[in-house]
């Protein structure tokens, strides 16, 4: 694994850590705006996070970084990731809103293993033979999941490989994290207000204004949805991207957490094994990674 420089490194860790800190407590959100149909609300999630990126990029004076950013070069990047990601939205907020938190779950933790094939795929990043260990668990509790969950596996997949793919473009992407945001939703802007006025034609549409508590948390969703998303995309830029993707456990743990509590979901037996093979699998990287760290602070010490 290719090292990276102490600061940005820890820099990174901690913006990494704050990011699924928040990204764990996304479900209780979703729960209050529940009434919402989840294709609709996507749709207004996006209508509402480009004026807080537009108004943040007024702010903060990032103008000409915008403008690079819709460079051809750069913005044929952003076009694909803007596609990935609201593909992942769109998957997540149905599954939330439908009760499959573990399904949500499991596809948040197999995330770190495909962004660990990712980082050594895409990115030239080397695994030791205790990280490949830790993918072929997954690989195993993936297997599991499709011998006894087989009609919730889609919602895992879809969610482990789509931000996967995202983390990977937006960290090769030139460009920094709040005028990639808004590049994307802009690119996702006319989609979102098509989802928008589709979901008005339903038979019990959301009328925004009508209700003033809920149209209130509906566009709170631009925050929801840009803070994290900036945190993450500058923490991806400042650290390997395995590791970054291990540190993505603290969410699917709250999710897992808030699925058996707050939510009441039944759990399987099959997800219950996948979810004990995938602890095991990240306790093994997690393992690794410890041990990495400290044959490095090792080799750095003064004799």
């Amino acid at each position: 694994m290719r090292p990276t420089s102490a600061p940005s490194a820890g820099n990174g860790l901690a913006l990494a850590f704050a990011t699924y800190f928040l990204w764990g407590l996304m479900p209780l959100y979703l729960r209050l705006v529940k009434v919402v149909p989840p294709i609709e609300f996507v749709g207004w999630r996006i209508v509402f996070t480009l004026p807080v990126c537009l108004l943040l990029v007024a702010l903060l004076r990032q103008g000409a970084a915008l403008k690079a950013a819709l460079a051809w070069p750069v913005l044929r990047l952003l076009v694909l990731s803007s596609l990935l990601v609201g593909t992942n939205w769109l998957v997540y907020t149905i599954a939330i809103q439908t009760g499959h938190l573990f399904a949500a779950s499991i596809g948040y933790y197999m995330n770190p293993l495909a962004n660990v094939l990712a980082g050594t795929l895409f990115l030239g990043e080397r695994l030791s033979q205790r990280q490949w260990l830790a993918v072929g668990l997954a690989a195993l509790g993936v297997s599991l999941l499709a011998w006894g969950a087989l009609d919730t596996l889609g919602i895992s997949l879809a969610l482990a490989f789509s931000f996967c793919a995202y983390g990977v473009v937006r960290k090769l992407a030139p460009v920094e994290s709040l005028p990639g945001l808004t590049v994307e939703s802009l690119v996702l802007a006319v989609p979102a207000m098509a989802l928008v006025a589709w979901g008005g034609t339903g038979p019990a549409p959301f009328r925004f204004g009508a209700d003033a508590g809920l149209s209130t948390l509906v566009a709170l969703s631009g925050l929801v949805t840009a803070v994290p998303l900036l945190m993450f995309a500058r923490a991806a830029r400042q650290m390997d991207y395995s590791t970054l993707g291990m540190v993505q456990f603290v969410a699917p743990t709250m999710v897992f957490v808030l699925g058996l509590t707050v939510f009441g979901e039944p759990l399987r037996p099959s997800q219950l094994a996948c979810f004990v093979v995938i602890w095991t699998a990240i306790a093994v990287f997690m393992w690794d990674l410890f041990e990495q760290r400290r044959r490095r602070l090792g080799e750095q010490a003064p004799a």
